[in-house]
């Protein structure tokens, strides 16, 4: 009884929780059974908390909770700077405007800026291409067969012209004085003919010295025509077409620079030759620093702000005006810009007609105002335009005065927009707006011209010319002589690419960055405070659902793997039990062994 006393205290102490009975049974069982030992009855050393797997899940969520609250904290933060740093740098772009400062000094003329270096020596290729009236019914006309003089139109020829300011010098007042430089090179591949074609064309020499003399005393005028008639000059001469345009000798010519030095210093006539002379001559220029809208512009022309050959304004207007090289900056659809060519002997307006866009630049189309030429017959503003009082007809502007006292008229070619009694007095005359007209296209904010071509017609307006020998059927004649076409089709592609970066590409970038700082700073402020102040309610009950689920799963889990290792344990203990008991027992137990044996499978019963 006394073996089966102890095993019962031994199983009864391991599932009721009582005291175990320490006897030794002899020296051979000195320690604790085997069985006790690393089971579930043994004393545990773990602390109270890791023995609930709920707690432990709970303490695994709040870490990974404060971990998170650590993570956004440094995300709110991060956040809030970049966008406090975007929408300060956005708002800088917008009150500095970086593009405009550029733009202004890209605009303005200083030494070694872009704007300054074309304007000084324009990359363009600029050409002239001349065309020719040339008479074909001479004999016809002059022994009075035909009443009509018929001209033939014949060319062009071409020539480069490299157009450049020399000896630039910057004054204090914000203006630049420089010498205006027009050389020119002959083009054979974009002629039509030679400069040695042999043309009928009116004599320059003989015409405008019987349009002076005219009104000389009488002994004067017979001196002339013993002269003409000696030197058996004519009105209309056979001259090749370089000596028309370029100079031809002429022997009257050699008499009036003898014995009128003053009025004529050269000792050959070309019309092309006399356009382009600019020998002495200045030209002063705003550089843009006092008004960037100037920059480019006349300030004044030989030192006067005004052109001397007319009494009054508007038509001694020069100040303000361009020579091509440069327009205004900041162009106002409505504003109407000034061109002045020394040929021209005035400035002439220009008013926008449309809107193009050339080398990937947008620019205003300008055209010469309708009724630039009027002489006051319908502009009454252009009345300061008739010379002493005389008015040509409507479509000519009288340029004597700019012409060495050569009876010169400007017009447009083939006498457009003129009056009809011009087209009428001669034959082989057929104005074409489509091909006789003048444009320019100037990108507005730059003022610089992306394509030009300005038409002009050289003519003679002869007075009354009866009292001078072989010009009495060209008395009161309108003699058209030539006419110039000064363009280029397109900029230079490395300038042109340089100013599109400069006039389109810069402005776009400048606003995409400014939206994208400025968007983007909002964005990152507003994703700061989301993330700080508005965690979304479903967030929170999707993790504590997440929680209680692991939870549940990992008290399920942890259950069955406590059944397996009590059922495990107590098996292991029986077996143990078993066996010492068996070391111990007598023949005279035998009996009791039976009663344990029975009770041990009773417990079993129990357990299962």
């Amino acid at each position: 009884m006394k073996y089966f006393r102890s095993v019962f205290g031994a199983l009864t102490s391991g599932q009721g929780g009582g005291v175990r009975d320490n006897t030794h049974y002899s020296a051979v069982n000195t320690q604790e059974p085997l069985g006790f030992q690393d089971s579930v009855y043994a004393p545990t050393t773990v602390p109270e908390r890791s023995l609930n797997p709920a707690i432990a899940v709970f303490d695994r969520f709040l870490q990974g909770r404060l971990h998170q609250k650590k993570q956004r904290s440094k995300w709110v933060f991060l956040t809030m700077v970049l966008g406090l740093f975007a929408l300060t740098f956005g708002s800088l772009l917008i009150v500095i405007d970086p593009y405009s400062i550029i733009f202004t000094m890209k605009t303005r003329f200083s030494e070694g800026t872009d704007t300054f270096e074309m304007w000084r020596k324009p990359p363009i290729k600029l050409v002239l291409k001349v065309y020719l009236f040339n008479v074909t019914n001479k004999e016809e006309y002059m022994s009075g067969k035909d009443s009509k003089l018929k001209f033939q139109q014949v060319g062009p020829y071409a020539y480069r012209e490299d157009m450049s300011h020399s000896n630039v010098t910057f004054n204090s007042n914000g203006t630049m004085t420089s010498i205006p430089l027009h050389p020119l090179t002959w083009l054979p591949e974009l002629s039509n003919g030679t400069e040695e074609d042999l043309l009928y064309l009116p004599n320059i020499a003989l015409l405008s010295i019987a349009n002076v003399m005219n009104d000389a005393t009488f002994f004067t005028r017979v001196g002339l025509n013993l002269v003409i008639k000696k030197t058996s000059s004519e009105p209309l001469v056979k001259m090749t077409a370089k000596e028309f345009m370029f100079g031809y000798k002429s022997t009257l010519l050699s008499l009036g620079n003898t014995f009128m030095p003053s009025w004529i210093y050269f000792d050959k006539l070309g019309l092309i030759d006399r356009m382009y002379d600019f020998d002495g001559d200045t030209s002063t220029i705003y550089t843009g620093e006092t008004d960037l809208r100037l920059s480019g512009l006349f300030e004044n022309y030989n030192r006067r702000p005004y052109l001397p050959q007319w009494d009054g304004a508007p038509c001694n207007a020069v100040s303000r005006a361009s020579d091509g090289t440069k327009f205004p900056s900041l162009i106002k659809p409505n504003d109407t810009l000034l061109f002045f060519r020394k040929s021209l002997c005035r400035s002439m307006p220009l008013v926008r007609v449309g809107e193009d866009w050339v080398s990937g630049m947008n620019g205003y189309r300008y055209h010469f105002r309708k009724g630039a030429l009027d002489n006051g017959h319908n502009e009454t503003a252009n009345k300061c335009f008739c010379r002493k009082g005389n008015c040509l007809p409507a479509g000519l502007i009288d340029v004597t005065d700019c012409y060495y006292g050569f009876p010169i008229a400007l017009s447009y070619p083939h006498f457009m927009e003129a009056d009809e009694t011009l087209i009428d007095s001669v034959e082989g005359i057929r104005p074409n707006p489509d091909i006789h007209s003048t444009h320019f296209i100037v990108n507005p904010e730059s003022g610089l011209p992306l394509q030009l071509s300005v038409k002009m017609q050289i003519n003679m307006a002869l007075g009354d010319l009866n009292n001078i020998a072989n010009c009495k059927l060209f008395s009161h004649t309108v003699l058209p002589m030539l006419w110039t076409d000064i363009y280029f089709d397109e900029l230079p592609t490395s300038m042109a690419t340089r100013f599109y970066i400069y006039l389109r590409v810069g402005p776009i970038a400048q606003t995409i960055f400014t939206y994208l700082f400025l968007i983007g700073g909002m964005s990152f402020i507003l994703l700061s405070l989301a993330s700080a102040f508005c965690i979304p309610k479903d967030i929170k009950l999707k993790e504590a659902t997440v929680w209680k689920e692991e939870a549940f799963r990992h008290q399920v889990v942890e259950k069955e793997m406590n059944k397996q290792r009590l059922k495990e344990t107590t098996n292991n203990t029986k077996e143990m039990e078993v066996y010492y008991c068996s070391l111990l027992r007598t023949n005279e137990d035998t009996e009791e062994d039976s009663v344990l044996q029975r009770t041990l499978d009773s417990f079993e019963e129990v357990e299962v």
